[in-house]
């Protein structure tokens, strides 16, 4: 069986599906592993890497794909200009697709794969099991994704973190107010610690309140019951409902001197939790890095990709922040995206079990049909 690893499109993106180190395991587990050309250079994997552990590097994008009976990638399908084909035009009809896919904001792209007849899995409906910990590529991204926001704020801003008494006086301690304490949440909260700032967090969810305390931070928030779905993550909320979180919000928010925010409802627009009216009411030189930028963002001044400022308030809107960590972010994907492989191989074949509750899980679309 042949697994393929292309080398991914998206602009900016640099990390790879697979890495050296998880491909030898595929090579010894009797699987032959082909690898694009310079796939792996963003994340400094070289083509040599990949030979050494009996990868076949390939350079012609158009027989990888011809030959592959499975796609490995990170990154959704998308349009390639060089080639001049959509990448799931590229696919053979009956090819296993693995990656990112997000079904519930590219329904086209759904369509497309049904039509190609493609058995697509996407990494982010992995189902949230202690089972599939070690395929929840979701976490692994935004574990990333917490700790460089933090870095991207403590270097936008005109502030020391920590408390430093030296002979030119003492030093006080940036405030840091992290909203959501899901994955990415923690991290941020965990590296704005360690960087020794005061950190408090908000969340709706009470289940992370101890989570928070651990770690040594303040928790804030209304703690309502209903607020996570079944699967632990949080759900959309009622207009009221959102009312009084803001309300809460802006009373922390004014003092902070950073503000992270990591808000996502799956398959929604993120919700909007920092208004222009609190950013005006914000210290001069303060700094909110809005990782929810690629969904619609949590900061209503917000724009994806760009850094803005809105009244000495700096803004900054990141998109793929694991991408700027792509060596260790790649390990971590490579690592998830392997073991669910390798939950649909037996003896070197293709198996799937639609009866296991991961594959079925996660399976987009199969045989036309979407799942």
């Amino acid at each position: 069986m042949k697994i393929a690893i292309p080398k991914e499109i998206v602009p900016n993106e640099r990390r790879v599906s697979v890495v050296p180190e998880t491909a030898a395991r595929l090579v010894k587990s009797g699987l032959a592993v082909r690898v694009e050309a310079g796939a792996g250079v963003g994340a400094n994997f070289s083509d040599q890497a990949y030979k050494n552990t009996g990868t076949t590097v390939v350079s012609d994008p158009l027989a990888l794909y011809d030959e592959a009976d499975v796609v490995l990638k990170v990154q959704k399908p998308v349009m390639n200009t060089a080639l001049g084909n959509h990448e799931v035009e590229l696919l053979r009809e009956g090819t296993v697709l693995i990656s990112f896919l997000q079904p519930m904001l590219n329904p086209d792209l759904v369509q497309m794969l049904a039509q190609r007849k493609i058995t697509a899995f996407s990494m982010d409906a992995i189902p949230r099991t202690t089972r599939a910990q070690s395929m929840d590529a979701l976490s692994s991204q935004s574990t990333v994704a917490g700790y460089k926001a933090v870095l991207l704020a403590a270097n936008a801003a005109k502030k020391l973190f920590p408390m430093l008494t030296t002979a030119a006086g003492t030093i006080t301690p940036a405030k840091v107010f992290i909203l959501g304490a899901g994955v990415a949440g923690l991290q941020a909260i965990a590296t704005a610690k360690r960087l020794g700032a005061i950190v408090q967090a908000f969340d709706v969810r009470p289940a992370v309140k101890q989570e928070v305390e651990s770690l040594g931070a303040k928790f804030v928030g209304l703690t309502m019951q209903e607020a996570a779905d079944k699967s632990g993550y949080a759900k959309e909320l009622s207009e009221e409902q959102n009312r009084k979180n803001r309300e809460l919000i802006a009373q922390y928010a004014k003092d902070a001197d950073i503000v992270i925010t990591t808000a996502l409802v799956p398959g929604k627009k993120a919700p909007v939790l920092i208004t222009k009216e609190m950013i005006h009411q914000m210290k001069t030189g303060a700094v909110i890095v809005d990782l929810a930028a690629e969904q619609g963002g949590n900061c209503e001044a917000t724009k994806a990709g760009q850094e803005i400022a809105d009244n000495g308030v700096t803004v900054l809107g990141p998109v793929n922040l694991p991408s700027m960590m792509s060596c260790h972010a790649s390990q971590m994907y490579s690592k998830n995206i392997t073991t669910l492989l390798q939950l649909m191989v037996k003896d070197g074949k293709l198996n799937l079990d639609f009866n296991d509750e991961i594959i079925k899980g996660c399976c987009i679309t199969h045989e036309g049909k979407i799942l």
